[in-house]
């Protein structure tokens, strides 16, 4: 039974919620997974009288359907839809039979306007939390224009697919048979890269703002959330919403929620922050600051220029490179920055995880699991993870830690074939052969783009005083793109709602109200 008795009371909730009926059809063999499909694919039929199941031959098998009567939408389910992607076959369950979308509507009008016919695959792996929001993005796009087609291929089920197209990580996208995107994208993002974004000219109008917060992660939020309830206007500029937390697996020091994903908070800080008059311009990236005539001048990448009378920066940071030959060439083919995500793809085969730290060493203990073997690298003299987790990783026959490991080169040809290191105490040159290379050595702030404006630290870290200010008056910052000690999403938050309540105060210090300079423009008169 691959439904237990919760989740067909799930099921059985949101079944009601069908609006019309809708046709299932399913490709199955004589394997397990097809047996599993099937079984799915009847239990949701003994459920609702609204679902039909046809017997058919798709182009993949074990895989089904989801259309409406009489009519192929286009979402194909290429394994069996359970684990992450559970929430993505109920939401096509319902959206095919009429249920509208959660989608703006501009971004639905756009959507309905692509005149072109684009079919999309996206690979993911059932652990991976990312991928679901890819697959409901491609999804709703497929239900909203019938050019649209979208199928899910879950890579465990279809590993010689996945081995001869050497995708190493997911989710992988791929638009008419060629690769269309990896990782986290949303239905703006895809259209963004479908017909581009907004250019300079749809910013040129904008007012300057009383407060521009510059990154839309937890600390961005929160940020946002406390300009906008002081009454002041706020605008929101960011590479993409949400931040690293996107990339976030399970989410367990989050005080009040015993437990959440990194794309669900993700989700949810968006919808806060939309609930206020924020202007938000989103998949935007920020390349300069400057203060000009007691403004603060924000350049885009597309061209454009935001002013405003204060600045939060709040840009976070980024996985960091072990910056080695082979490591930018094997991206996604091999080398790979998310066990959770990426682990399932190297199923019975040897991997290493470069870092000692308890990111690398956690990666290490979860990929033990599913490989056939790890290396553990780490730089220094010894490992650098809690004492409970390298108990952990000690007891694990498959796993072998290696201190003193300087990598130098990711190899391989089409995919990573291996990696090379020097023992720093032999100096000895050393390779290994494997398939994958997982980095986990920590993180590097994004701010290479305030070079020269504003002061940093030797480590690219935004030097900001108790109040969150830096040394430009009017420009704050907050969280793990500066010099606080500890980077986690509840001291972002708490390090965004600071900078935005210091902003605000400095406003009230150093800016004139509209009304006085209004009074003030009387009495020149």
């Amino acid at each position: 039974m691959i439904l237990d008795e919760a989740l067909k009371g799930q099921l059985a909730q949101y079944l009601e919620m069908l609006e019309n009926d809708i046709e299932i059809k399913v490709s199955t063999g004589d394997d397990e997974t097809s047996k599993n499909v099937m079984e799915l694919v009847e239990t949701l039929s003994s459920m609702s009288p609204k679902i039909k199941v046809e017997e058919t031959k798709l182009e993949r098998t074990p895989s089904f359907s989801v259309n409406r009567q009489n009519e192929d939408t286009g979402i194909v389910f290429a394994g069996v839809p359970l684990g992450q992607e559970f929430t993505s076959l109920i939401l096509a369950l319902l959206q095919v039979s009429g249920r509208a979308p959660k989608i703006d509507e501009d971004l639905a009008e756009k959507v309905k306007n692509l005149d072109e016919e684009l079919n999309f695959e996206t690979y993911i792996s059932l652990s991976c939390q990312v991928c679901p929001e890819v697959v409901q993005a491609l999804n709703i796009m497929s239900v909203l224009n019938p050019k649209i087609s979208h199928t899910m291929i879950d890579g465990a089920v279809f590993k010689d697919e996945v081995d001869k197209m050497n995708i190493r990580a997911v989710p992988s996208a791929y638009l008419n048979g060629e690769p269309f995107g990896d990782g986290w994208m949303t239905v703006e993002e895809i259209l963004a890269k479908l017909i581009g974004g907004p250019d300079a000219s749809e910013f040129a109008d904008k007012e300057p703002f009383d407060m521009l917060v510059v990154g839309g992660g937890p600390g961005g939020a929160s940020a946002a959330v406390y300009g906008a309830r002081k009454g002041i206007r706020t605008g929101v500029v960011a590479e993409r919403f949400g931040g690293q937390i996107l990339d976030t697996a399970t989410i367990e020091n989050f005080i009040g929620t015993k437990q959440t994903e990194g794309p669900q908070l993700a989700n949810q800080l968006e919808e806060h922050v939309k609930d206020y008059d924020v202007d938000i311009m989103n998949l935007q990236k920020a390349t300069s600051l400057a203060r000009k005539d007691n403004l603060i001048e924000v350049g885009l990448e597309n061209g454009a220029t935001l002013k405003s009378k204060s600045v939060v920066i709040a840009t976070g940071a980024r996985w960091r490179n072990v910056n080695v030959p082979g490591e930018k060439e094997f991206r996604n083919n091999g080398v790979a920055y998310c066990p959770h995500c990426d682990g399932p793809l190297f199923e019975g085969k040897r991997v290493a995880v470069i870092g000692g730290g308890n990111s690398g060493v956690e990666a290490a203990i979860d990929l033990a699991a599913i490989t056939e073997h790890v290396t553990v690298l780490e730089f220094s003299d010894s490992m650098k993870a809690d004492s409970v987790l390298l108990d952990r990783l000690h007891s694990l026959k498959n796993v072998t830690p290696i201190v003193n490991a300087q990598t130098t080169e990711i190899t391989g040809t089409d995919t990573v074939n291996g990696l090379s290191y020097i023992d720093r105490e032999t100096d000895k040159e050393e390779h290994i052969e494997l398939d994958g290379v997982f980095v986990q050595i920590g993180l590097v702030p994004n701010t290479d783009w305030l070079e020269g404006s504003v002061d940093r630290n030797k480590f690219g870290e935004i030097i900001i005083d108790k109040h969150g200010a830096t040394n430009v008056p009017g420009v704050y910052a907050a969280g793990d793109c500066t010099d606080i000690p500890y980077n986690q999403i509840i001291t972002s938050m708490g390090a965004g709602s600071l900078a935005s309540l210091s902003a605000s105060d400095y406003l009230v210090r150093h800016t004139e109200s509209s009304e006085d300079k209004r009074e003030k423009e009387l009495v020149e008169k």
